[in-house]
């Protein structure tokens, strides 16, 4: 079979993404073209130091800031009109608003040296102070159009709270903050707008979201599917496992859990239907490969990066942390998937009907070497800053010399994305700011760290389940670096207060951030998924569920026991490794119904609670100790686990159907 076309996929990923966009004219393009240029420019002149090499000006950070939001911020009012039945032909009141949010920090950048010496701060003219009110309105109304009404609403309430926190009730009452000083900590401080969001964008986002976008626009999204339909579409369940590692990949650089959804799914869920996986099922692992590609290193999305910025630690630690969680994910997703075409007896797809291995290496290998490279560069030479400016440079290079050259208009079409991804990131994240700078500037971070220990009675785990109901929540309304902002600067440290390892506990909040993508009421990937499928959304919801749900339990894993995600003597670390990837196996066979050794779990009436026994054999074996915590050691817990899971086994084989018995009539 010749290489896989997923163009389709791809056009409609970006379909849904200019839904939300007004139709470009050549003025936009421009507009886009020259912000997305530009803030390349800054990025690389910063982080390369090209100031002092060539002599040349060396701008200060917020200085560096302000024209980062003078070249995005303005994009924002171009392409996200004012309403969505408002699309269309752009308005002369959105290009005054686009060139009010050009001038204004524009003129802060100029001033930048005036701003630091002077303290404007705290003690600016009267008429800064009067293009303080107005940019913090347009930075809101920036968030409203990119980020959507509930983040908008959040961000517009908390950062006005200093003004008013004198009226506030209970724990929420504060000191009364002059308006005129909190638009000053907001515009011209460092702990607001310019703060850990925007630092993290400026710094280190930038390169990585380049890379990605290249990795997108030079055809890596095919490759990286025909790879994954090379090496897993004629085994057992194939197309299922295809989608497992061509979406763990996209998303990986995508950043986006839709996109994703729709740019492997196209190919991935029809092929699933059709050697035998029910439409809900095959939406259902689209899904949930999608949502945790976003989790998967190197890239991770914006969250990581500004993780890495709150917790002044380097991103390599980061992504080394996050590498193990995402594969024990991964692993219970396909464990799972393994189990069901088991249990149904479901094929690959014929070989002649996929592309050689070779094929697809031989056409794409400087896509695994572009990201080995980014790799290297991260973990070995610890130079995260400006590895994904040389990844995305010999990428574009090499593809120059082969069959994906760009043209013209693909170059034009990379710059338009990149432009795009910019403003709507650069919005979100200077909104997001304000919730941090009004905590900040009231000092109610330490009071509200100090209510969630005392409602918590003290309880470590009563915290966790508070902090990750928190976190579904807000996961529902905001984006998922937003939402983990916001529990970073509040619930965090109550967590670490309570002697939860630092990482982790960021680790914890982020991953609950991400589960409403797959869980009902919401779960937006699954719907998305479902739209291809042609399926009931609810129902791949609740499948999306069941499949992701690893995802629900290895937080809090890793959060009791660091070693986890590699934080512990090396002994501790295989140990609890060792242990989770045991019970993943086991909870995987308990939900699909079929265990290696014993066959399909249908049967009499002892099977379903033999199955419900593995399910917590399993949660019990992958649970790793933390007698501070828990009271128990390894041994006492591994031991429980052992006897659960024998009575299960025993209990499936007894119960399971034979030749001759009748079907089962319930199954789960």
């Amino acid at each position: 079979m010749t290489i896989l076309d997923v163009t389709a996929g791809e056009k409609a990923a970006e379909a849904v993404e200019l839904k939300r966009h007004r139709t470009n004219s050549p003025f936009i393009r421009v507009c886009l073209l020259v912000g997305a240029v530009g803030s390349m420019f800054l990025s690389a002149y910063m982080i390369f130091g090209l100031g002092n090499v060539f002599g040349t000006y060396v701008p200060l950070e917020t200085e560096y800031f302000y024209a980062m939001l003078a070249l995005l911020i303005p994009l924002v009012f171009l392409i996200f009109p004012l309403t969505e039945a408002s699309g269309g032909r752009l308005p002369w009141y959105d290009r005054l608003l686009a060139l009010i949010a050009f001038a204004i920090p524009a003129y802060f950048a100029l001033k930048g040296d005036a701003i630091l010496q002077k303290g404007w701060e705290y003690t600016a003219p009267a008429y800064a102070l009067a293009l303080a009110f107005v940019y913090w309105a347009l930075i809101l109304e920036a968030l409203r159009r990119a980020g959507g009404t509930a983040i908008f609403v959040i961000s517009a309430v908390i950062s006005v709270y200093p003004v008013f926190s004198h009226l506030a009730p209970g724990v929420l009452k504060g000191q009364e903050v002059p308006a005129t000083v909190t638009a000053g900590f907001h515009i011209f401080g460092t702990e607001s707008m310019l703060g850990i969001p925007m630092n993290a964008f400026a710094n280190l986002v930038v390169g990585f979201l380049v890379f990605g976008v290249a990795l997108q626009y030079t055809g890596g999204g095919a490759f990286f599917l025909n790879l994954a339909f090379s090496l897993l579409g004629k085994r057992r369940g194939g197309p299922a496992k295809v989608a497992i590692f061509a979406s763990g990949l996209m998303g990986s650089m995508s950043g986006s859990v839709i996109t994703n959804v729709l740019t492997t799914g196209v190919m991935s869920i029809p092929a699933m239907k059709r050697v035998g996986f029910r439409p809900t099922y095959a939406a259902g692992v689209e899904a949930c490969a999608s949502t945790g590609g976003v989790l998967m290193p190197p890239v991770m999305g914006a969250t990581a990066f500004v993780m890495a910025t709150f917790l002044e630690i380097g991103y390599a630690e980061i992504v080394v942390a996050a590498a193990f969680p995402s594969l024990l994910y991964y692993l219970g997703l396909f464990l799972q998937i393994d189990a069901y075409s088991a249990r149904f007896g479901l094929k690959g797809l014929p070989a002649d009907e996929l592309p050689p291995v070779m094929q697809v290496l031989r056409d794409g290998w400087y896509y695994v070497f572009s990201f080995a490279m980014l790799i290297v560069m991260l973990l070995h030479l610890q130079r995260e800053a400006q590895a994904p400016y040389y990844a995305t440079a010999v990428l574009l290079v090499i593809n120059q010399f082969s069959k994906h050259r760009w043209n013209m208009k693909r170059l034009l079409d990379f710059g338009d994305g990149v432009g795009r991804l910019f403003a709507e990131l650069a919005a979100v994240l200077a909104g997001v700011g304000l919730i941090i700078g009004a905590l900040t500037l009231t000092g109610k971070v330490g009071s509200l760290t100090y209510e969630l220990v005392r409602l918590a009675g003290d309880s470590v785990i009563m915290l966790l389940v508070m902090a990750a109901v928190t976190s579904f929540i807000l996961g529902i309304g905001m984006t998922v670096t937003a939402a983990y902002l916001f529990l970073a600067v509040t619930i965090g440290p109550a967590l670490v207060q309570a002697g939860l390892d630092k990482l982790a506990v960021h680790l914890f909040l982020m991953y609950w951030g991400m589960i409403s993508f797959i869980t009902p009421p919401v779960a937006i990937g699954a719907y998305a998924a479902a739209s291809i499928a042609q399926c009931n959304p609810m129902k791949t919801g609740f499948e999306a569920m069941r499949l992701g749900s690893i995802i629900y339990f290895v937080p809090f894993f890793f959060v009791l026991n660091p070693a986890l995600i590699g934080r512990g003597p090396i002994g501790e670390v295989m140990l609890v490794l060792f242990t989770a990837v045991v019970g993943i196996w086991l909870i995987a066979s308990g939900l699909q119904g079929y265990l290696y050794g014993v066959g399909s779990l249908d049967g009499g009436p002892a099977a379903i609670p033999g199955r419900v026994l593995l399910v917590v054999g399993g949660i019990i074996l992958a649970l790793p100790a933390n007698e501070k915590i828990i009271p128990y050691s390894h041994t006492e817990i591994n031991s429980l686990a052992i006897a659960v899971t024998a009575l299960g086994v025993a209990m499936c084989w007894f119960g399971r159907r034979r030749p001759g018995m009748a079907a089962p009539v319930v199954t789960i």
